[in-house]
């Protein structure tokens, strides 16, 4: 402060610079959370799995399942989808999945070989496709 109480005009400059260099930190991060670098975004694998958890949330749904492996062995899968308003436009809904649901799952995978994807589409028990990619369809026209 100055003399007169009052905040000078350097000090104003170096508040001014530390908040914008604070939301240059924190956009940063967020740009970062939507990346695809982690998936291996050229090739889709297909999967059939016991769906273990639905989890409807915000800022993205997960679906855990269940798949055997080559030896027999189960492996337990996560793969994410978009947010809810996102899924409902596409068809999906809180109660899309129960455990114990035999569905085929579409994603694509980490480049890293944890057990981690990024859902296509899934085909549930009664043969009905639910896209998780692309542009959500277009709204029905009304009367």
């Amino acid at each position: 402060m100055n003399e007169n109480g009052k905040l000078g005009v350097r000090m104003i400059r170096k508040v001014g610079f530390l908040a914008a260099l604070g939301c240059v930190i924190l956009s940063a991060s967020l740009v970062a959370h939507h990346g695809n670098a982690a998936f291996e975004n050229a090739k889709t694998v297909t999967v059939k799995a016991t769906v273990t958890e639905w989890i409807w949330s915000n800022p993205h749904c997960f679906l855990k399942f269940d798949v055997k492996d080559d030896q027999g062995q189960v492996v337990n899968w996560i793969a994410e989808t978009s947010n809810p308003p996102d899924m409902v436009a596409r068809g999906w809904g809180r109660r899309s999945f129960k455990a114990g649901d035999e569905v085929t799952v579409t994603m694509i995978v980490a480049k890293n070989g944890v057990p981690v994807g990024r859902v296509r589409d899934v085909v549930l028990p009664n043969g009905q496709k639910l896209s998780a990619a692309g542009a959500a369809p277009a709204a029905a026209p009304t009367p």
